[in-house]
This record gives C-alpha cells, sequence and structure tokens, in this order.
C-alpha cells in the first residue's frame, strides 16, 4: 500500500461554532486543552473489541487571511520531498514545510485542479 491517510482537518473563521456543528451532528469527542487551541477530535472506539476505528482529525481557526478549507494528510517520510514531488507532477506548494507542536512537520500542496492537500510526518 501506498502512503495512508493520517489525519483531518476542517479550518474556518469560527472554530468554536464549528466544533460545536460538528460534535453535535456526528457526537465527536473534541479535545482544545492545548496551546493552539486545536480541536482534537478522536478517533472512535468500538466498545466490544476496544479497537479504534477511522482516523483522528482537528477543527480550528483558519489562519487571517486564508479562506476555510476541508482536507486531509497523508503521512510521509519527508514533507519536502513530498511537496517538491508534487510541484514536479503539476500541482503547487501552498504551505512548508513547517514544523508544528514541536515534532510534527506539516506541508500543504494544490493538486493540479486547485484541490489542497496535506502531507505530514509526525517523526520529524
Amino acid at each position: 500500500m501506498g502512503n495512508p491517510v493520517v489525519h483531518f482537518e476542517i479550518l474556518g473563521k469560527d472554530a468554536a461554532k464549528l466544533r460545536d456543528y460538528y460534535s453535535r451532528l456526528f457526537g465527536w469527542k473534541i479535545d482544545t486543552d492545548n496551546q493552539l487551541d486545536y480541536g482534537m477530535v478522536e478517533r472512535e472506539t468500538v466498545e466490544d473489541d476496544g479497537e479504534t476505528v477511522g482516523i483522528g482529525g482537528g477543527i480550528a481557526a483558519v489562519p487571517e487571511g486564508y479562506e476555510g478549507m476541508v482536507t486531509f494528510y497523508v503521512g510521509v517520510d519527508d514533507v519536502e520531498q513530498a511537496l517538491s514531488q508534487a510541484e514536479t507532477l503539476g500541482g503547487s506548494r501552498v504551505m512548508g514545510p513547517e514544523k508544528v507542536m514541536e515534532q510534527l512537520e506539516i506541508g500543504l500542496f494544490a493538486d493540479p485542479e486547485g484541490h489542497v492537500i496535506g502531507v505530514v510526518n509526525p517523526g520529524s
């Protein structure tokens, strides 16, 4: 298998309203107890066997000057290499690589049709 989708993200102008909306709509548990006020959406635990299903995600405020978006992140070994490859194949770099939360390195690119996708190396 290729690189897995490891995280989703919903960014908007009113993060608190979005977190309330999605927690009520889907029953998501959203934890904002962190210095970035980033709403972490937990994976779901199946009661019968303790397994977790789905992918985790986040709901947060979009940085000043950016439009809101919904995207997903793919796990990669090298964020810079993935962004460079995306550009070589006809995409364009939106952001990164950038370190966040001390150990995460992320980047964003737009595919040839303009869809914004993230890449992340959680072990950087």
